[in-house]
């Protein structure tokens, strides 16, 4: 049974990791060069800005960070005292987080060209960097190795460094390697979508963050009565 809830809990992780590369992906091309889900990437960004290079932004990095701190204090305020591992706390940071991609489908649908405008796009940047800050805290509880569902850095210098060129030491490549890949397989998939139409991506996002609550919190009862009932 626990090996069960291993398997479920690393398949919903990279799940989220496909949706972050999404949402992304979105932030990026829709939404002015801003991240809002990889602050690594908001902090190099907002450096250069503020030395005028090339017209980068300042404002919306700015307004993706304080979100994505916000959104992850939030979450380790609500899942204080709790033991790691996926909880029915869990369930509902998630759930907020697949609320909040919702709602800020609302003001995509008057965004009719790409980079958004400012007085639609930051409410957009700041409602999705919560969210992702919210995300990056839940997976951060439930705590499975190698997968932070926001950031991969980490995880491919893992991969390297342990592989055969590397140490050469046992690790556990598949799920490094799953995560880089699906991180950008969701950048290519937001990126596509938003060639389309702007909402598209976030309903996805929003979709699969509803599909992994779902699942969570039914792998949660059933371990729960498996355990109540091991016979």
């Amino acid at each position: 049974m626990l090996r069960d809830q291993d398997r479920l809990h690393l398949g919903l992780m990279l799940v989220l990791t496909f949706s972050t590369g999404v949402v992304d992906a979105i932030g990026y091309l829709g939404l002015d060069k801003v991240f809002t889900a990889n602050m690594t990437g908001n902090v190099v960004i907002l450096a250069m800005g503020l030395t005028g290079q090339d017209g980068l932004p300042i404002v919306g990095p700015i307004v993706a960070l304080a979100g994505f701190v916000v959104g992850a204090a939030v979450a380790g305020r609500f899942l204080r005292g709790v033991p790691k591992g996926w909880h029915r706390r869990d369930t509902v940071v998630l759930s907020v987080v697949a609320a909040l991609l919702l709602v800020a489908l609302i003001p995509t649908a008057f965004i009719t060209e790409t980079p958004a405008p400012p007085e639609l796009g930051l409410p957009v940047t700041a409602l999705l960097a919560i969210a992702m800050g919210m995300q990056a805290g839940a997976a951060r509880h439930i705590a499975v190795t190698d997968v932070t569902t926001v950031v991969i850095t980490s995880t491919l210098a893992a991969l390297a460094f342990d592989s055969r060129l590397g140490r050469r030491i046992g690790q556990t490549w598949f799920r490094r390697l799953a995560a880089v890949v699906l991180l950008a397989l969701g950048a290519l998939s937001g990126a596509a979508l938003l060639l389309v139409a702007f909402w598209l991506g976030l309903a996805l996002a929003a979709i699969l963050l509803v599909v992994v609550a779902v699942l969570g919190a039914l792998g949660g009862r059933a371990a729960a009565k498996g355990a109540a009932d091991p016979a």
